[in-house]
């Protein structure tokens, strides 16, 4: 990844672009940004620029034997954490050849995405990549240079793997660089958080958003304008919305609340089943766009049609299903939804709380 790859952001570019060029590396660093911003393609793009053999003013060259490595996630002194299943044989050197394919296809992908690209439920990165990764970074440099971690998903470091980090990124060796890359940073530990440079990335604006989809995508700039408006800054929703991979989310949630509606319990109890055997990721997701689906509710309730950022069969449900809802159940059902996403977020049986869900859901829409 080259800076020059990356839509927009130029002052955060020229911020890291100089901290080099100024000798000013800090050896920790978190580039906190939400779900479809460019945290991970920076901290990317900035641990290349770093190993450039030949530096440009703006850029790394992206030709010398350094940047080839780096284009190919192949770099000996770059190693890659990131959430898998966990445990001491299931690590992310194990998911490197996914991984790469992964940052190739969808560099601006969210957790749920990784999971689901290495068939898994639910991820996490356990106290066993901390010592390999401690390890490695005891021996030489292959190539002289940096020796540099990329954590991916950092808040999804166990406290036992977070604990173990604390000492070597508060004394690392010499010529070692950490770059912690989170969505959620206030799931890091406190510990974790004081020890990094700390690099807010911001979310792409609509303009950077349409340049991307025209430039990269060959999108038509009035649906690349319309799309951009849709996406609220995450280019990783805005590439969902221009191929449609958001389609199932939505007729699966629709579905589920015509059955609350009608309180047809003998639909919700296997709904409840399949909403169980999905990962972790997916529940919290599906829990999230139904957030999103009732705040939009109560803008198109109170007059707010033209904040409402949904489309086709989204925007249809958001109509209908506003007439059946007022100001005080829409108030409790988004309560509701936040609650039952923190008890999932904590391991809660999700059976349980869908069931939950759906009969009060029901008894408010009455």
């Amino acid at each position: 990844m080259l800076f020059r790859e990356i839509i927009g952001l130029d002052d955060v570019k020229q911020s890291l672009i100089q901290a080099v060029n100024n000798n000013h590396v800090a050896h920790a660093q978190l580039f906190h940004g939400a779900e479809g911003s460019a945290n991970l393609a920076l901290a990317l793009a900035y641990a290349t620029y770093i190993n450039c053999e030949d530096r440009q003013i703006n850029d790394a060259c992206g030709k010398c034997p350094n940047c080839t490595k780096m284009s190919k996630l192949a770099h000996p002194d770059v190693n890659y954490i990131f959430p898998t299943a966990g445990g001491k044989s299931v690590i992310s050197e194990n998911f490197m050849p996914q991984w790469r394919t992964f940052v190739h296809d969808t560099p601006y992908g969210k957790l749920s995405d990784w999971l689901e690209h290495i068939g898994i439920k639910q991820g996490n990165i356990p106290a066993e990549e901390s010592r390999q990764l401690i390890q490695k970074l005891s021996l030489k440099s292959y190539e002289g240079g940096y020796k540099i971690a990329i954590i991916w998903q950092a808040e999804m470091l166990n406290i036992a793997a977070g604990n173990a980090l604390l000492k070597i990124l508060e004394e690392p060796p010499e010529q070692t660089l950490f770059l912690l890359v989170a969505s959620s940073s206030d799931r890091l530990l406190t510990t974790i958080i004081s020890r990094t440079q700390r690099i807010a990335i911001r979310n792409f604006t609509d303009e950077e958003i349409i340049a991307y989809l025209t430039q990269k995508h060959e999108i038509g700039p009035d649906r690349a304008k319309q799309i951009a408006y849709l996406s609220n800054g995450n280019l990783n929703h805005a590439l969902e919305i221009a191929h449609k991979t958001d389609d199932d989310q939505h007729a699966w949630f629709a579905n589920w609340m015509r059955m609350c509606y009608a309180l047809n319990v003998l639909k919700l109890v296997p709904m409840a089943d399949d909403f169980d055997a999905k990962g972790k990721e997916y529940q919290k997701a599906m829990l999230e766009y139904g957030l999103s689906i009732f705040r939009e509710i109560f803008l198109y309730r109170h007059g707010g049609t033209d904040l409402i950022r949904l489309e086709g069969d989204e925007l249809v449900f958001v109509q209908k299903f506003s007439s059946v809802l007022n100001i005080n159940n829409l108030e409790a059902i988004t309560k509701l939804l936040s609650d039952s996403h923190y008890h999932i977020e904590r391991n809660g049986r999700a059976k349980m709380i869908f069931l939950d869900i759906s009969l009060t859901i029901a008894r408010l829409m009455r």
